[in-house]
């Protein structure tokens, strides 16, 4: 009985990584990895999500409650375009169970907003060995980066839900009364705040394959009249039907694309600073290039530059 009991000891500690500190493991190994991450993942998720089915409806101290913060655009319409007109600001409810339905999908949302760094770590455990020392440091400047830019997105969407509420309201010359169905008016407002921080990732795109060599400087310089008005037409395909949204989410576009490309202009000076200093292009074509093609492990002692001994030099 004890014998059996080590034996299944010794198995679960060959699949945790704690024990495969150069992430090397089978593919049995690799998929039981993946369970257990996932399964991580999904406890936060779950829990993110009680959490916020649970502050729908209460308010954490000075923090209002979840559902006060998704109806607010919608209550700061003024009266005479609702319906009701009178206090207290509500949202319709057309079929059963619409509002415990609306209620989960939101809770479930904030939660996984909240508890993002749960499960991005558990992302992050699994694929991190199996990538080079600056590889895993360029991942975790391109999560943290994707993260904040998503949240400005979804923050400056949030603000202008209001004005677009009010111009898309006034149309039909006040012959209607706006009242919302709860499940229409949350999937509005939450697709909303997924298109402006989705938009707000392409400046990182950009970033990213200019320092991986697909794109560069020069040429994002020719394109940026096309990507400036790219970035207004993509506004007026995806934002309702006013120009406050439009005008927000391309102008936001606009800066960060120009932003993107003086951060590709720094890097191609930089890297054609290096290949200068190095001679790299006074190779002939069938010399071989002067990299370190050894890979590095986790706990690889670095150089005073902060790479790794082995790491390549790109």
């Amino acid at each position: 009985m004890a014998d059996s009991s080590n034996d299944r000891t010794s198995k679960r500690r060959k699949r945790s990584r704690r024990h495969n500190p150069d992430g090397t493991m089978t593919l049995i190994e690799h998929i039981y990895e993946f369970r257990r991450r996932l399964g991580f993942a999904l406890i936060a998720l779950v829990v993110g999500g009680i959490l916020g089915f649970l502050w729908f409806a209460n308010r954490v101290g000075p923090i209002p409650s979840l559902g006060d913060i998704v109806t607010g655009p919608y209550c700061s319409i003024p009266a005479e375009h609702r319906f009701p007109k009178e206090p207290p600001c509500r949202l319709l409810q057309t079929v059963p169970f619409e509002a415990f339905m609306i209620q989960l999908k939101v809770g479930l949302t904030a939660g996984a907003v909240l508890f993002a760094p749960v499960w991005l770590y558990q992302l992050w455990a699994f694929i991190a060995p199996g990538l080079y020392t600056r590889e895993r440091k360029y991942a975790l400047t391109f999560v943290g980066f994707a993260s904040v830019l998503f949240a400005g997105g979804a923050v400056l969407a949030y603000a202008m839900v209001p004005f677009a509420l009010e111009i898309l309201v006034n149309f039909g010359g006040g012959s209607f009364d706006t009242w919302f169905t709860g499940d229409k008016y949350v999937s509005f407002v939450l697709s909303l705040l997924l298109i402006f921080g989705v938009s707000f990732e392409v400046p990182l795109l950009v970033i990213m394959l200019n320092r991986v060599g697909v794109v560069s400087y020069a040429q994002l310089s020719k394109w940026r009249r096309g990507l400036i008005f790219i970035a207004f037409v993509f506004a007026a395909f995806v934002t309702p039907a006013d120009p406050f949204s439009m005008l927000a989410l391309a102008g936001a576009l606009t800066v960060l694309l120009e932003l993107s490309l003086q951060i590709t202009r720094i890097h191609d000076k930089r890297k054609a600073r290096r290949r200068g200093e190095e001679n790299w292009d006074q190779l002939s074509d069938d010399e071989a290039a002067p990299f370190h093609y050894t890979p590095s492990t986790i706990d690889e002692p670095r150089t005073g530059d902060g790479r790794s001994r082995t790491e390549d030099v790109t």
